[in-house]
């Protein structure tokens, strides 16, 4: 791989290319009219425009984007996260045209984009799942009595869903039949794809997911992270390792995972994601993520491993750098993503320019951004500014040096979630552990707290 083509925006984007320029790799990114001068544009070696403002005409256009590879010369082809990261058409568009992708095949893709399908990849693996419907609920099914075998509540899921979109809740019997004509409607709309599927609901759930790489030969994890502090199905926190889990379910979600990619024949970084029920001390499937997620860095902080050049690596190579044995795991990371947003009004998008922006700096302190001051944050994208990662020796160090850390952050020209974070570390719950993927949205005094 000599010239590396950044299919992306924002941080990620930085993000890639500067393990890419670490490699000796040229980069290229695209940009829309929007991001032509922004610092993921002068964080690559070269920017080329692809179009419009509205990602619709600009990051999702796969022609467009190909032809950028192609037209600067470029060999391989990095989704980052988003967009068309999990695009299967996209990846084959991209492998037919001779370039190289960075990522899984198409076909692994597909196997775990449909929901219900991966669902049943993860079953012959030996990975826990919840109890459901066989495969996706048949219209012609008798969905109640479906449904009474599962137990209430449930939940019904669009079979090509994902990201926290396409899931419904149904807690009685007289919900279901209307909530399962909803949800076929919406996925058609949405994913373009009316499938769906039942699954027993898990209350007061933490989402805990495995790091997986593989590259179709060899397949490890590199540890746990703890997502459960969500809003609305967005992570808002991120730490690793997951903290508080029985040895034995952290042996099963972790082993299960390397099975799962080694069913696929995995090529690349991914995610199996679970709920973990800490009642009864039981963790189950959700989904797998076939690209970089997000919160990769806390992975990264406690291992010492470039998830970014693993992936070059096996793209280019079709082989890893590291094994199992490689692995080591050292004191505990904390990532908050910090967004563009009104915490004061519904969290309602902040855009505008950052007039000024002061990060903090030390030791264990990381920051993944792709904005400055100057910058303009703009309505069209995602409204994330930047990740803030702490690495400590322990979880409490952890937390202790992430509120330090958040106020030193001082970010000027827009509304951010920073005093969320802070009021969020700073409860009871988090220290004990007691928090649940729903937390945010039952806890009624949260925002009174700030």
């Amino acid at each position: 791989m000599k010239k590396l083509l950044i299919a992306n925006r924002g941080e990620i984007a930085v993000r890639i290319a500067r393990t890419a320029r670490d490699m000796g790799i040229e980069t290229v990114v695209v940009a829309s009219e929007a991001d032509a001068d922004s610092l993921a544009a002068r964080s690559a070696d070269h920017v080329t425009v692809i179009g419009p403002a509205p990602a619709t005409a600009s990051y999702l256009n796969h022609d467009a984007v190909i032809a950028a590879a192609l037209d600067n010369g470029c060999d391989a082809v990095h989704p980052g996260y988003g967009f068309l990261s999990e695009n299967s058409s996209f990846a084959r568009k991209v492998v037919d045209a001779g370039l190289i992708w960075v990522g899984p095949d198409a076909a692994a893709i597909e196997m775990m984009g449909n929901k219900s399908l991966a669902r049943e990849s993860a079953r012959k693996s030996g990975v826990p799942v919840l109890k459901g419907s066989d495969g996706p609920l048949d219209p012609g099914a008798d969905a109640l009595e479906v449904a009474r075998g599962i137990g209430y509540p449930l939940v019904v899921k669009a079979s090509a869903g994902g990201g926290g979109r396409g899931i419904r809740f149904v807690h009685s019997e007289d919900e279901l039949l209307e909530t399962i004509e909803m949800a076929r409607g919406e996925a058609a709309s949405v994913f373009g794809d009316p499938t769906v599927y039942l699954e027993r609901f898990v209350q007061h759930a933490r989402h805990v997911e495995v790091q997986v790489l593989g590259d179709g030969t060899n397949f490890i994890h590199l540890g746990d992270r703890d997502c459960s502090m969500q809003r609305r199905s967005q992570k808002v926190i991120e730490e690793a390792p997951a903290p508080d889990l029985p040895d034995a379910v952290r042996e099963t979600i972790r082993n299960s995972s390397v099975e799962l990619a080694r069913e696929c024949g995995y090529s690349g970084a991914g995610t199996v994601e679970f709920l973990y029920d800490p009642i009864n001390h039981e963790a189950a499937f959700i989904e797998m993520n076939t690209r970089i997620q997000v919160e990769h860095p806390i992975t990264e902080q406690i291992t010492g491993i470039d998830l970014v050049r693993e992936q070059l690596l096996i793209a280019s190579t079709g082989s890893m750098s590291v094994r199992q044995e490689d692995v080591h795991f050292n004191g505990h990371a904390i990532e908050c993503r910090i967004n563009a947003e009104d915490p004061d009004n519904n969290f309602f998008p902040s855009p505008g320019r950052i007039q000024a922006m002061e990060w903090p700096s030390g030791e264990g302190i990381r920051v993944d951004t792709g904005v400055e001051a100057g910058s303009v944050v703009s309505p069209y994208y995602d409204s994330m500014l930047a990740k803030l990662i702490v690495h400590a020796a322990d979880r409490e160090a952890a937390t202790a040096a992430m509120l330090s850390a958040l106020a030193e952050t001082h970010i000027e020209g827009v509304k951010t979630t920073i005093p969320v974070h802070k009021t969020l570390l700073a409860r009871p719950e988090f220290a004990a552990v007691t928090h649940h993927s729903k937390f945010i949205e039952t806890a009624a005094d949260l925002m009174e707290a700030q």
